[in-house]
């Protein structure tokens, strides 16, 4: 059911635009577990396949133009980026290292993966991760081994479909088929996905709300 057609998702919806809208703000870069912050907020993460459009999605998502740098250049990312949301502080966004980079030497992977693996296992305000996909691709096995990791670290995790804009209509629905099928192997998957365009606006509000009510759940 579409926002419009469901008045009390339209008004979580526009609560969770109003908190977005507010305060945002980058904290810090974690490239060790050590240099976390204080677990004293609720946290929502959010990682996926390098230049799978994460950056655009946390801009799309906070209103913004560059709360989180975009680069054309896969593995920007390398540390657990934190931002804080609302004044004062109602939570933090968490961009995850991407994965999936090729150019990158074997240890640094290998680092970054320990990196991330202790962070999901350990981090008990971690309230959801959202595992981002390129409609244009589907699910890789870098993507099936993200899911896994979270399977086994118990924390639930919702697929969301990025640059939908990007490709046709049936095979837009061809690809959310087929992820679906997939998810319902993986004990942690949120059954509902998300499809959205950052450079739209296609299902940012949508979003938006189930962050939100995951962050009260």
């Amino acid at each position: 059911m579409s926002i419009e057609a469901d008045p009390a998702q339209a008004m979580l919806a526009e609560e969770a635009r109003r908190l977005f809208a507010r305060r945002v703000e980058f904290l810090l870069s974690a490239p060790q577990l050590k240099f976390l912050p204080d677990a004293d907020f609720p946290e929502v993460a959010f990682c996926g396949r390098s230049n799978v459009g994460k950056s655009s999605l946390l801009n799309a998502l906070t209103g913004r133009k560059s709360i989180a740098r975009t680069s054309v250049t896969p593995g920007r990312t390398q540390e657990l980026n934190f931002f804080e949301v609302g004044d004062p502080t109602q939570f933090r966004l968490v961009d995850m290292p991407g994965y999936g980079f090729a150019k990158a030497p074997v240890k640094v992977v290998e680092k970054w993966r320990k990196l991330v693996k202790t962070f999901l296992r350990g981090r008990v305000v971690l309230k959801r991760t959202l595992v981002l996909v390129d409609s244009r691709h589907g699910l890789k096995d870098v993507d099936r081994d993200m899911m896994t990791m979270l399977d086994e670290a118990a924390v639930g995790y919702r697929l969301v479909l990025t640059k939908a804009d990007k490709i046709k209509a049936s095979e837009l629905a061809a690809v959310q088929e087929k992820v679906a099928a997939e998810a319902r192997k993986h004990p942690a998957a949120f059954p509902e996905m998300h499809v959205t365009s950052s450079e739209k606006g296609m299902g940012i509000p949508e979003l938006r709300a189930a962050v939100l009510s995951d962050l009260r759940g």
